[in-house]
């Protein structure tokens, strides 16, 4: 199996392989949990991994017994921060001597500029509500800092912003996984876990796109 083929099989059948590496590893789950936490909000080149549907299946394992709820919680939302914090890092390096280009045909300077006004004005909504966005919670804190939004600013919302996602998402799967329909339907409930945001991204992108153009 090439690793394409195993990284959608895992992100569809998430709750199978989460039970099979308990079943088979114990304690270690948690280590896997925290780097694929860590690594979808921390590293923007990896903004394809399972946050969402992940996170409502740790919840119905802890429901189940099988996982510990106060241990999952506080790890995933540690790596959540901590992930966001090493994004805007980065974004921060690479921001001033992006913002120390030449206006040109390839780079528009004004742009950038507006991008840090926005971030400054409105990041904080933006760095929460990205959280609960696939592809959008990998490059938000990214862009934050290359915005040089002020980090204590950016600390506020990142951990208001984890502490929802994680916790809602987990307690989600916790309080309903053991409802005979979730059960049921779960691969279904992955499934639109994973379009869903993704076509509320797309449109907006579309409708943002036609008001430009008119």
């Amino acid at each position: 199996m090439d690793i394409a083929h195993f990284l959608l099989d895992f992100i569809l059948h998430v709750d199978q392989h989460l039970r099979t590496f308990i079943a088979d590893h114990g304690l270690w789950v948690y280590a896997l949990l925290f780097l694929i936490i860590f690594v979808e909000t921390g590293v923007v080149v990896m903004p394809f991994l399972p946050g969402d549907s992940l996170l409502f299946v740790v919840g119905i394992m802890c429901g189940a017994g099988l996982m510990s709820l106060p241990l999952s919680l506080g790890l995933l939302f540690a790596a959540a921060v901590l992930g966001n914090q090493s994004n805007y890092a980065i974004g921060r390096w690479i921001g001033p001597k992006v913002f120390q280009w030449e206006q040109s045909r390839f780079f528009n300077k004004r742009a950038f500029e507006q991008a840090h006004g926005f971030y400054e004005r409105y990041g904080g909504v933006a760095i929460v509500a990205a959280r609960f966005m696939p592809f959008l919670r990998t490059f938000a804190p990214f862009v934050a800092g290359v915005a040089a939004m002020s980090r204590r600013k950016f600390i506020f919302y990142d951990v208001l912003g984890g502490a929802l996602w994680i916790g809602g998402v987990i307690l989600a799967g916790y309080f309903f996984g053991d409802i005979p329909f979730v059960k049921t339907h779960l691969d279904k409930i992955i499934w639109a876990m994973i379009l869903i945001p993704g076509l509320v991204i797309v449109l907006g992108a579309f409708r943002a796109k036609l008001k430009t153009k008119a």
